[in-house]
């Protein structure tokens, strides 16, 4: 009898224990399937997706990370028009996009390249409002996030009807561990919910 109630404890344990390596390795894979295809200046429209603005409207370095690879990219590239998407969050006294916007005019980019979405609040709300500002022939946009972000980020623009390449910002080490282990639960909310 005691073997039998120790079997009932044991497989569901060895079944939780499986599943979650499993997710664990199923997430990883996909972090690393958000670095591909790299953008090479062919789509026309490129997102920079936004993150904290801090006191005293200075980007958190995160912020920072994606908008020097956002300029690195469209000082590349100068035929790419950047929509810069982010609204203000409740500990921020500015919307993001303002200041990208105010980043990347300092750093020599024309303010006719330049598309302020200042409403979004989640990822997906900067993709879904960037649509607005994007012309309904065009199919594919370039995204520009945190390495971390990308996957997420391309399973939802494939949801609103577009294909993507990306542009990788790298993340700052304090923060690594702990926005990859969020960046799993989100993905596979992606997935499943598609929000």
């Amino acid at each position: 009898m005691k073997t039998k109630m120790r079997w009932i404890v044991l497989i569901p344990l060895i079944v939780a224990a499986t599943s979650g390596i499993g997710i664990w390795l199923l997430t990883g894979k996909w972090l690393e399937d958000g670095l591909d295809p790299k953008a090479d200046g062919t789509n026309e429209y490129a997102i920079v997706l936004g993150a904290k603005v801090k006191k005293g409207n200075v980007p958190s370095l995160a912020l920072q990370y994606r908008l020097d690879a956002a300029l690195a990219y469209a000082k590349e590239f100068a035929h790419v028009r950047l929509v810069l998407s982010g609204g203000q969050g409740p500990d921020e006294d500015i919307e993001e996009a303002i200041v990208m916007k105010e980043f990347l005019l300092n750093n020599g980019i024309e303010e006719n390249r330049l598309i302020i979405e200042d409403k979004a609040t989640s990822t997906y709300e900067n993709l879904l409002f960037s649509k607005e500002f994007i012309p309904d022939n065009i199919h594919s946009v370039t995204i520009i996030t945190s390495d971390y972000h990308l996957q997420r980020a391309k399973i939802l623009a494939s949801k609103l009807g577009w294909e993507s390449d990306v542009v990788a910002a790298k993340t700052p080490k304090v923060v690594e561990q702990k926005v990859r282990m969020r960046e799993r639960v989100a993905l596979l909310k992606a997935y499943i919910f598609g929000k």
